[in-house]
């Protein structure tokens, strides 16, 4: 529902009705009731952000996320902060505290009632990719997304890290130590396949590598140490892939816990390169992913939007890399109890 749509059922231009909105003069009565009353019997709600538009007063814009403390959006929440601090733009937090679509549609109202600038959305779940299909149209809005090619429907500007790419590079390193496969253990996802658990796929695919089923993990150290406790009971593991430093902070633990040695026994990789990760026990061999430049990025594009005079923004965020520390190495020898097991299950 828009202004347009409002002024073709009344019979009316779209600036008739905006004048009736903002309660400009200049409209006769008739006219405006008919307008007042359309806009009753369509349920349409005029868009404070795209009033304060027209008046020269976006001069702030709303991060909406479902949590701040998760080092990807605390660190993307960062480079947004400074890039609109540098352009004179102050920034609120719009929390999405339920993926359930009601609770979203009612957080996405509060956010665009709340502010006159625009929306960035961190769509790196359900609760944000949900929040970026009920942004009203023709507000302003920007989305860092958790995969490169997602589509949402109103395609809003937006970027992304390549995290399939990434994926793809961690694994490769794991077989290219010699370890048969590499085990997943994944973040809950945007999507029905997160962009890194499609890169972990890929990479044992091309090298001909057994796909072990993935292990749902979850975000924090407490959900890696639950998903790794089975892997770390079976001698056959030598190599894992966790969806974030803190999955890999527990899996280490669960591994210690069962006597596996890192990396003598058992390879580790995480995600993100949080700054605690080289100071793990081993420090940490992990993919850097440069959140703040993407949260950079993501301001931009939203500027873009509100001042389209600007030159279109290109993106500055670093191109993941892989940082190799103490958690990997070459799989351990295997017994010929172990030979035989490999030999009957390699595809």
């Amino acid at each position: 529902m828009n202004i347009w749509d409002v002024a073709r059922s009344a019979g009316v231009s779209h600036m008739t009705v905006s004048r009736v909105v903002n309660g400009y003069s200049g409209v006769s009565e008739s006219t405006r009731i008919r307008v007042l009353d359309t806009i009753r019997e369509m349920g349409y709600r005029p868009s404070r952000m795209a009033r304060d538009l027209s008046l020269g007063r976006s001069r702030a814009v709303t991060v909406m996320t479902s949590n701040t403390t998760l080092y990807g959006r605390a660190a993307l929440l960062q480079g947004v902060e400074e890039a609109a601090r540098a352009a004179g733009f102050l920034v609120s937090i719009g929390m999405l505290d339920s993926a359930r679509p009601t609770a979203v549609r009612e957080a996405v109202d509060r956010a665009c009632d709340s502010t006159s600038g625009g929306v960035i959305v961190i769509a790196f779940d359900l609760a944000g990719v949900r929040a970026l299909g009920e942004i009203p149209p023709g507000t302003p809005a920007a989305a860092a997304l958790e995969i490169t090619d997602h589509r949402n429907r109103r395609q809003y500007p937006s970027t992304s890290l390549d995290d399939r790419a990434a994926a793809v590079e961690a694994t490769a390193h794991l077989l290219e130590l010699g370890h048969r496969t590499v085990h997943y253990v994944g973040l809950p996802s945007s999507t029905s396949s997160s962009a890194r658990a499609q890169g972990w796929r890929a990479a044992l695919r091309r090298a001909g590598a057994p796909v072990p089923d993935a292990v749902a993990g979850g975000w924090t150290a407490e959900a890696g140490y639950e998903a790794a406790r089975p892997l770390a009971r079976d001698r056959n593991v030598t190599a894992i892939l966790c969806g974030n430093d803190d999955l890999a902070l527990g899996a280490l633990h669960a591994l210690r816990e069962a006597g596996r040695a890192v990396p003598d026994s058992v390879s580790v990789v995480g995600f993100d390169d949080t700054p605690s990760a080289a100071f793990f026990a081993p420090p940490l061999t992990t993919i850097r992913l440069d959140f703040v430049g993407l949260g950079r990025d993501c301001f931009a594009l939203l500027h873009h939007v509100l001042n389209p005079a600007r030159l279109p923004p290109a993106a500055t965020a670093a191109a993941p890399r892989l940082i190799v520390r103490e958690t990997t190495g070459p799989p351990p020898r295997a017994t010929t109890s172990d030979r035989g097991t490999a030999t009957h299950t390699k595809k």
